[in-house]
């Protein structure tokens, strides 16, 4: 039996076909009656619109590109639930791609959407250079979100204001009584704006020469690494704010298998406030950077950004808050803070 067409949607309703279209396509121009008769047709005989044929009638394939870093980073997660929350409302559906599977592949996914015909592309957390996202950022409507790179011409960037979580992490722990307090940084323009804080707020509270910076990767085993190296120094750190929770959950394990208490002998701050950070048995003091609502607000500048290509670029930050959970405490005694 084959499947019911337009036609036979518009022969049931008693209506020409292109009001039929009027109404799938959710035009205000049908009157009343006419738009339940079509949907009424709809539903009784089952009919499913041809995507391909609607993608070239509006030249539009209702799809949105979307590029991650990497898949694995548990913080995307819920910056995906707002982008594809926003994203469905306006019938746009999601393609992902993951950053991290275009360099060990050695080419770029990027050029797979636009081979796609995206109607736009969403740059998700800190990408290495890409002339493929270069090229397709001057073609189709794009967005950063999650990161502040790359900057190009009519491109959007939503992200959290590292500096402002930064400095609620790091004052946090020195509102505490730290004095010794070591940053794992990340990498990117966020990394850096973090590593910045941290030591700009350290230098304000006279402390800059008990601040200590050590380099991560951005991984359990990045931060456990990291905080190896800082527990093993002579004058050991007694509070460590980590650049992401993951880092900051390798550092917890560095920390147990050193025979420290966290937080009696090591007070930890992650950043990102992601589902592992809520693990009862981790429960991280983490800073919250909003990530549901950083995905929402990259949906909506991209579909601003597809009804108007021309508008000039855009930076929007949310505003981050500090979950004060279980890993912060008052220096002990024994830590000699």
């Amino acid at each position: 039996m084959r499947p019911p067409t337009i036609r036979d949607v518009a022969e049931r309703a008693g209506v020409s076909k292109s009001l039929v279209s009027l109404v799938l396509r959710g035009s205000d121009q049908v009157r009343a009656e006419k738009r339940r008769a079509v949907l009424a047709a709809v539903e009784e005989l089952g009919y499913r619109p041809n995507a391909a044929a609607r993608s070239l009638s509006e030249r539009r394939t209702r799809t949105v590109g979307v590029l991650l870093n990497d898949l694995r980073n548990p913080w995307f997660v819920e910056l995906l639930d707002g982008l594809n929350s926003r994203l469905h409302d306006s019938g746009l559906h999601m393609l992902l791609a993951d950053g991290r599977l275009n360099r060990r592949l050695g080419e770029d996914l990027t050029r797979t959407f636009t081979d796609l015909r995206v109607d736009g592309l969403i740059a998700v957390g800190t990408l290495p250079p890409s002339e493929a996202l270069r090229t397709a950022a001057a073609r189709i409507p794009t967005v950063v979100a999650g990161a502040r790179e790359p900057v190009l011409p009519a491109v959007d960037i939503v992200a959290n204001d590292d500096e402002h979580g930064a400095r609620l992490a790091t004052e946090h722990l020195i509102g505490l009584g730290h004095r010794r307090i070591a940053h794992i940084a990340g990498q990117g323009v966020v990394g850096e704006l973090r590593r910045r804080c941290f030591e700009t707020v350290m230098r304000e509270h006279g402390l800059a020469d008990t601040a200590t910076v050590t380099q991560g990767d951005l991984t359990e085993e990045g931060g456990y690494r990291a905080t190896v190296r800082l527990l093993s120094a002579p004058e050991r750190p007694t509070a460590v704010f980590a650049f992401n929770d993951i880092a900051c959950v390798g550092a917890l394990s560095a920390a147990e298998e050193l025979g420290l208490r966290v937080p009696d002998d090591l007070s930890l701050v992650g950043y990102d406030n992601t589902y592992l950070s809520r693990l009862r048995h981790l429960w991280l003091t983490t800073v919250d950077n909003g990530s549901h609502d950083v995905g929402r607000r990259a949906a909506q500048c991209l579909l601003d950004r597809i009804d108007d290509p021309t508008r000039p670029a855009e930076l929007l930050l949310t505003i981050p808050s500090l979950e004060v959970r279980g890993t912060t405490g008052a220096p002990g005694p024994q830590a000699g803070a």
